[in-house]
C-alpha cells in the first residue's frame, strides 16, 4: 500500500472529524510520552504504543459523548 493510505474503507459522515482525531491523537501521544513518527510510518512503534494512544482516545470520545448527553438532558 501506498505511504499515507490505509486499508480502512470506512468513510465519515463529517470530513472535519478525520483532521480532529489526528490533532487527539498528538495530544495524547504528547501526554502519554510517546513519539509519533513524522513520516507516519508506525511499523517501528511498540504495539502497546500505538495501543496506549489508541485507548486513550477512545476513553476521552466516550467521556465527550458522555458530557454531551449529559447537557441535553439538563
Amino acid at each position: 500500500m501506498a505511504q499515507g493510505q490505509s486499508g480502512n474503507s470506512n468513510t465519515l459522515v463529517v470530513p472535519q472529524a478525520s483532521q480532529a482525531l489526528d490533532q487527539l491523537k498528538y495530544e495524547v501521544a504528547q501526554e502519554l510520552g510517546i513519539q509519533i513518527p513524522q513520516d507516519g510510518y508506525y511499523g517501528y512503534m511498540a504495539s502497546r504504543d500505538t495501543g496506549a494512544i489508541g485507548g486513550h482516545i477512545t476513553r476521552r470520545l466516550v467521556q465527550i459523548a458522555e458530557q454531551s448527553l449529559a447537557g441535553q438532558f439538563r
